[in-house]
């Protein structure tokens, strides 16, 4: 076998940390992305968004438990290589945002019905073997992919601007925090709803603070935002790889 098989769970403890590094390698990700596709060689960008994607889920399944920074690698490349993916199709191929988050939204439905037909649940407490790990990270790729392609549609072809698709997503993302706070019920819905969320409000407003000002940005530079990006993520995950806040305690 390549890789071990997984014996603990893969994935951290959902807490406020989960949800602020998300938010952060969302962001990151796309200013990456765009620094990179638009100041150096596209193809040459996306063959090592691809490349460096490929290592960092090779180190994530090479490990038996969850580690800090192996999973938050993992997910950085993902928000990296899902950016460049969702805009290549727009891009290259000029495919209109509606249709990519369209497509994009019928892959990420494929990967759940599959994960749910095979597994039998979507719950991300139960990733403890590898073959529930690949649907994992499928999972997470589609939703980097689909939330790409919604932030573009929504700030661009619907012309609402970066800022206000920002807001417009920030208030989106609270729905599911709600309902599921006062409900207590349907945690995996309202999960997944809330994830696929963070990756266009992430990116919103990523794009807000690194894009020119005559397209609705703040231009400060895509490879300004995604160092300041990375040095505040890399601070967030040191702090729980040495606190272990984030994994769940057993008796």
């Amino acid at each position: 076998m390549i890789f071990p098989k997984p014996i603990l769970r893969k994935v951290p403890e959902i807490t406020a940390f989960f949800w602020i590094i998300k938010l952060l390698s969302t962001a990151m990700g796309e200013a990456t992305s765009d620094f990179l596709v638009n100041d150096y060689n596209h193809y040459l960008a996306v063959l090592v968004g691809a490349v460096a994607l490929a290592i960092a889920l090779c180190i994530q399944f090479k490990t038996d438990r969850y580690n800090a920074w192996a999973y938050w690698l993992t997910v950085s490349m993902v928000a990296v290589f899902g950016t460049m993916a969702a805009d290549g199709l727009h891009i290259q191929l000029h495919v209109p945002y509606a249709t990519s988050t369209v497509i994009f939204a019928f892959v990420l439905a494929a990967v759940f019905i599959a994960w749910q037909k095979v597994e039998g649940t979507l719950s991300i407490h139960t990733i403890t073997t590898r073959r529930r790990e690949l649907f994992y990270w499928a999972t997470i790729l589609a939703t980097f992919a689909l939330g790409t392609a919604a932030g573009d549609l929504t700030a661009t072809t619907l012309g609402l601007g970066y800022f206000s698709a920002g807001l417009l997503f920030t208030g989106l993302i609270l729905i599911p925090a709600i309902v599921f706070y006062f409900t207590k019920k349907h945690a995996i819905l309202w999960f997944w709803m809330a994830y696929i969320l963070t990756r266009p409000l992430g990116a919103s407003f990523a794009d807000w603070t690194s894009k020119p000002k005559g397209i609705s940005g703040l231009n400060l530079g895509g490879g300004h935002v995604a160092i300041v990006l990375t040095i505040i993520i890399v601070i967030f995950v040191a702090y729980l790889a040495i606190s272990k806040v984030d994994i769940k305690k057993t008796s």
